[in-house]
């Protein structure tokens, strides 16, 4: 019996279970960016490659790495003052009161939000303000998260110790920050060109706008440790394509992080957790903070983390029905320089008084105030008025019209946060074991910030545009953060988009990620500040209508969608075709002997349209599973590419070839026979109809990618 599972409902289905996939690395940052916070160069070929240094350093056989028993000599020199001191007047946190603030916002969203555990530091004119754990980072065990060991994974703020090795390389020489990557790299790594005329330099990489895709799906996790891949073999093997050239706008790499780190270890001759952990882990005495990953060895893969580190690292949660359930490990070894660090709230609060100080922690240099004052400088905005990059760290706009500097990470679990406000000398971290907990790391600071430094200004009352100005600006954009081709690109249409509407009051509505907030037009074209909150919207004002917007934090450009690729259109159209297909299946069953007259050629081109409307319908259930399948994201990132989704996609390729014979069929089907031995014109119309509506859908979906099952 054939499925009579609505196309329509299905792909609707997808496009809200997927969206908790979007929660992970891949996705998430930019979701939970817009949630209110008082809630919530040209290329230099004249540079010589070092082609000397390409050998990797050999690496020394023992069974596991070790807890430092003692640090490595640093370099020890007079402490020079902070880059930007704090600002005279600035009356520091009163602990009790931030404690109490802290525990009440603290316990609040663990309850809200389902939330195993939390651990947070916070720190301010070089001394740790607060420094503690909420729940529990073993619930089996019930062994509550302990801020001094308790160690979590931070994710993407691993991407901060990679640029600041980077930085060093630069600072000394060996490196150029105008310098194309590839100068840098050995030949199997090295960025191809793809068609496009300008190489990437390092300094697209520290700003996200290398031009690359952005591919998560079944290879920037792995959960089980004999598949991660040394960093190498995954570059190499995960190349992603280059959808733009690079410096024309920012859109978050996972791969161009994991390329700069690789360029550093090529450079110096060692591989990245050694050298990161000798340059900057070491000396600024974080003794329970390692890149490294609790699994077995592997003769081709750096050492595992070490015994006493790995029996100190939290679990993974997800609420469900039944309560919290643990989660498999995660592992991403193979980009280690984007996302593999693990940290205790003690050892981040060591590390944001080295950011804070210029690079200086208890005399010991880890870099130079040069490079400190880079990390809090822009280093490219695609707007004056656009949160923007700096020198890999993200530029933060706060309450009060402050800013800092510092980086959100994920994994599909793990969320955390860390932000540096120099001019307060404030630096906070916190992160969370659980998935559902994203929006307390991302507003938790400026919360902060607002609490104690810069009360929330009344709301203005009205809009500077009026409603008929603000509908320039309506419309549904697409991200520039996605896969550009396949099935992951088809999922990645289907979530990564915003919808924009006005207000009666001239206000913008943006829906990103199940987050909805308000905006306010501004004096200046095209600039819309949040309601409640410090972010601010840019869009492109070039032309007649605003053809992209660039996101609050700067992950991503958003590009405004054409009538094709519009969701609603792909939603109408596989409602009716869905409905199409039953009535051609129900004709062929119940059909009465008289009208069952036809010709050879329509009794062939009726059996094609019945097999194509069965095929759509198969298809149309196998999303249907995969999307019930998908609510649950570990079903996503660790079993890409699904299999249902593959036979969807394999039937509607069929079902699309299908209808292309069945299109050149129509001349013959309407000159038919004899009358009395030919289909009706009301049958003939009714075939004709149901053709063109499928060879329609069929076009679509090949414009999202749906027919490719080859290219998961």
């Amino acid at each position: 019996m054939t499925s009579r599972v609505s196309p329509a409902a299905a792909f609707m289905a997808v496009m809200l279970a997927l969206w908790s996939a979007a929660g992970s690395e891949a996705r998430a940052q930019d979701a939970v960016a817009s949630a209110p916070a008082s809630t919530t160069a040209q290329p230099e070929t004249s540079v010589r490659p070092y082609s000397s240094l390409r050998q990797r350093r050999a690496r020394p056989q023992r069974p596991v790495a070790t807890a430092p028993a003692a640090r490595p000599a640093p370099v020890v020199a007079a402490a020079p003052p902070p880059v930007t001191p704090p600002t005279p007047g600035i009356t520091p946190l009163p602990r009790p009161e931030l404690e109490a603030f802290v525990d009440g916002v603290v316990q609040r969203a663990m309850t809200r939000d389902h939330i195993a555990g939390v651990t947070l530091s916070v720190v301010q004119n070089g001394q740790v303000v607060l420094k503690k754990g909420y729940g529990f980072a073993n619930l089996g065990q019930r062994k509550r998260v302990d801020p001094d060991k308790t160690l979590f994974r931070v994710a993407s703020i691993s991407k901060t110790f990679t640029w600041i090795t980077l930085m060093n390389e630069i600072e000394a020489g060996r490196m150029r920050l105008d310098g194309p990557v590839n100068l840098y790299l050995p030949e199997p790594l090295q960025v191809k060109d793809q068609g496009k005329k300008t190489q990437v330099r390092l300094r697209d990489l520290m700003t996200h706008t290398a031009g690359f895709e952005d591919r998560a799906l079944g290879q920037l996790f792995e959960r089980d440790p004999n598949r991660v891949r040394p960093l190498t073999d995954y570059l190499r093997q995960e190349r992603p394509r280059r959808v733009r050239e690079p410096g024309l706008m920012p859109s978050y790499s996972n791969y161009g992080a994991a390329l700069a780190g690789a360029a550093v270890s090529n450079v110096t001759g060692k591989p990245f957790e050694q050298l990161v952990s000798e340059e900057i882990i070491l000396p600024a005495g974080m003794t329970r903070t390692t890149f490294r990953e609790a699994r077995p060895w592997r003769d081709d893969l750096p050492a595992p983390m070490a015994e006493t580190l790995a029996a100190d690292l939290s679990d993974a949660y997800s609420w469900t029905a039944m309560g919290w359930k643990t989660q498999p490990r995660e592992f991403m070894g193979q980009v280690a320089p984007a996302a593999s660090a693990s940290s205790t709230a003690s050892d981040m609060a060591r590390y944001m008084t080295l950011l804070l100080n210029g690079g200086t922690i208890e005399g010991r240099t880890i870099f130079s105030p040069k490079t400190a004052q880079a990390f809090r400088t822009p280093m490219y905005r695609p707007s004056p008025d656009a949160a923007g990059w700096n020198a890999g760290f993200q530029d933060m706009p706060l309450p009060g019209g402050r800013r800092g500097f510092g980086h959100q990470g994920a994994t599909l679990y793990f969320h955390s946060n860390l932000v540096l406000v120099p001019e307060l000398g404030l630096g906070i971290f916190v992160s969370v074991n659980t998935d559902s907990g994203a929006h307390l790391p991302a507003t938790l600071p400026s919360t902060i910030v607002e609490h104690f430094y810069a009360p929330a200004p009344a709301v203005p009352a009205v809009s500077a545009l009026s409603y008929e100005q603000a509908r320039a600006f309506e419309g549904d954009y697409l991200t520039s953060r996605r896969s550009y081709g396949g099935l992951e690109g088809f999922t990645n249409r289907l979530i990564g988009r915003a919808q924009v509407r006005a207000t009666p009051d001239g206000r913008l509505s943006v829906t990103d990620g199940g987050f909805t907030s308000l905006y306010n037009g501004a004096a200046r074209p095209g600039v819309f500040k949040a309601v409640d909150g410090p972010l601010t919207l840019v869009f492109d004002t070039n032309g007649d209508r605003p053809s992209r917007f660039y996101a609050a934090r700067g992950f991503a450009t958003y590009e405004r969608i054409g009538f094709l690729r519009s969701a609603s259109l792909l939603s109408w159209t596989v409602t009716i075709a869905g409905l199409a297909c039953v009535a051609t299946i129900l004709g062929a069953l119940f059909r009465n002997r008289r009208e069952a007259r036809q010709t050879p050629i329509q009794a062939r081109a009726g059996q094609m349209q019945v097999m194509q409307a069965v095929l759509w319908l198969i298809s149309a259930s196998c999303m249907g599973v995969f999307a019930a399948k998908a609510a649950d994201q570990t079903n996503v990132f660790f079993g890409w590419p699904s299999g249902w989704l593959l036979s969807g996609s394999a039937c509607a390729l069929v079902a699309a070839a299908l209808g292309v014979l069945t299109l050149g069929l129509l001349p013959m089907v309407w000159r038919g026979g004899r009358r009395v031995d030919s289909w009706s014109d009301g049958r003939k119309v009714a075939f004709t109809f149901t053709a063109l509506l499928l060879g329609f859908l069929s076009v679509l979906l090949g414009l999202w990618g749906y027919l490719l099952p080859w290219m998961s």
